[in-house]
């Protein structure tokens, strides 16, 4: 990165904080260049707080902290995008966000499993069972999408709800593999989607 700390007369760049999962936007702080390394060293997402004229590692009185995950600056590199995880309430008043918003979109963990299975498709197959399907090529993981589909209706038809929920899971998992090994991702099915809805 190559910040410009010197636009604003104190040193300081804002720096909005998005959840690295939900991609809702917790906060906005500010660092300098000793914020950002003390981010970087300590894995816990750091500011330069300007009332207390100090470094200050969100949560270290609260214990809720941003966890972080990667940091980019915007194309005049003069304004933070930091992704994090947090712990706990983001804003001081008790809320998830300092705009008093929910963070709670559990669909959003889909982008963070697509990146999952794109990490394990590099490795080892032999220590990788998303590797090792991708290792036996397509006709692999379509058999084993349609076996799972096969399974969920089984389980459709029956009353254990929870076998229901761990097929419904098993298909969408291989679904993705499949989208993946196709060279797709579940936002161009979105995509797809969203053009056949005619309001």
């Amino acid at each position: 990165m190559n910040i410009n700390f010197t636009k604003y007369p104190d040193g300081l760049v804002p720096a909005i904080v998005q959840d690295a999962n939900t991609k809702t936007v917790l906060m906005l702080g500010f660092m300098n260049k000793a914020a950002v390394d003390a981010t970087l060293a300590k894995g816990k997402v750091t500011f330069h707080s300007r009332s207390k004229n100090r470094l200050w590692t969100k949560g270290e009185q609260s214990g809720n902290f941003l966890n972080y995950i990667s940091m980019k600056e915007d194309c005049d590199q003069d304004t933070l995008l930091i992704q994090a995880i947090p712990e706990g309430p983001v804003c001081h008043m008790g809320t998830d966000t300092c705009w008093g918003e929910d963070n709670n979109n559990s669909t959003a963990f889909l982008n963070t499993l697509e990146q999952i299975i794109a990490d394990r498709k590099k490795a080892d197959p032999s220590s990788s069972y998303v590797a090792s399907l991708f290792a036996k090529g397509i006709n692999k993981i379509a058999q084993k999408v349609g076996e799972e589909a096969v399974e969920l209706v089984i389980e459709a038809k029956d009353n254990n709800e929870q076998l229901f929920l761990d097929e419904s899971a098993d298909l969408l998992f291989h679904y993705l593999i499949l989208l993946q090994s196709k060279g797709y991702q579940l936002a161009d099915i979105v995509k797809v989607l969203a053009q056949r809805h005619k309001p």
